[in-house]
């Protein structure tokens, strides 16, 4: 395999905290919802034998992983829009707000009468090194699960127009907004606009068999998971530091025809370090920037905006 090692990492460049020139264009595709947010910071779940009432820091925002992936993206990227299904409530016009003050291009759909979706995510007590567990509760039956074809299509334009499509596995969690991922997908490689895949939720091979998972990555110049995650669904062993992690790139060659970009997270918590691979070349192996004294919440996102503008401004 070449391998590239004096690249400069896109940790580095262009960096975790914006370009400085934002340049080009992207199209996410994703869940929106209202989220809840609470820290515990003097409860750890493993503790808990009772009802406990605790006073701790909490706060309810516009979310969801087309919201949160945008909402980082902006410092990068010269225009932004999203895709996305929303119910018709009183958090509705909440959402459209938050949109424009983040300055990012609304192509949600609005199913009528339905309720928006909500999240409620709690994270227990640090414990030294250990950042605490994260407990995400989601309403299964969100507006996002139905998100059509159709709708796909009427946006089409968008996304041709794009210098990028970004989407998730999420979407992979229902069969119509599946189908509506895939011929996103599609549109978006007729068009010539990359795509780019995050694998989530990072549990996607308990959820899913491979067959409704390897498709999709199939169509993706780019996918970015947690190694862990994609070793699972191969029907691998999940592997432990970089030497493992690099035993598991035949079998992605063989699972994933054509030549996407693999960006692999792995270490403690599958967030220290990435794994850059494409079909028989090692490109780059970085450190993420992340450690215990960066803000876990929204880092990813973070580090996936700077990783596209990376691979754009590279092709």
């Amino acid at each position: 395999m070449d391998t590239a090692p004096s690249a400069p990492s896109p940790a580095q460049w262009p960096g975790l905290d914006g370009a400085t020139r934002r340049r080009f264009s992207l199209f996410v595709m994703g869940d929106v919802r209202i989220e809840v947010r609470a820290t515990l910071p003097e409860v750890r779940f493993s503790e808990l034998t009772a009802d406990r009432l605790a006073f701790a820091p909490a706060r309810a925002m516009v979310a969801g992983t087309a919201v949160n992936l945008a909402r980082r993206a902006t410092g990068y990227f010269r225009r932004v829009s999203v895709l996305a299904k929303i119910g018709d409530d009183d958090f509705t016009p909440v959402i459209r707000r938050e949109l424009r003050r983040m300055g990012v291009r609304d192509r949600l759909r609005v199913e009528p009468g339905a309720s928006n979706g909500v999240t409620v995510m709690l994270r227990d007590r640090p414990d030294g090194e250990d950042p605490g567990v994260r407990l995400l509760v989601a309403e299964e039956d969100a507006p996002g699960r139905r998100l059509t074809e159709s709708e796909v299509l009427a946006a089409a334009a968008g996304i041709r127009r794009a210098d990028m499509l970004f989407a998730d596995g999420y979407a992979l969690l229902s069969p119509v907004s599946r189908a509506a991922l895939h011929t996103a997908a599609r549109v978006a490689r007729d068009a010539g606009t990359p795509v780019a895949f995050d694998l989530v939720p990072h549990d996607i091979d308990g959820r899913l068999p491979a067959i409704d998972v390897l498709p999709l990555l199939s169509l993706a110049e780019i996918v970015i998971s947690e190694a862990p995650t994609m070793a699972r669904l191969l029907g691998q062993p999940p592997p432990v530091g970089s030497g493992e992690v690099r035993d598991l790139l035949p079998a992605l060659d063989r699972a994933v025809p054509g030549r996407p970009l693999w960006l692999l997270r792995f270490g403690a918590t599958s967030l220290e370090y990435v794994l850059a691979y494409q079909r028989e070349r090692l490109l780059l192996e970085y450190s993420s920037g992340y450690g215990g004294n960066v803000e876990r919440a929204g880092f990813g996102d973070r580090l996936a905006s700077g990783e596209l503008y990376w691979w754009l401004s590279r092709h």
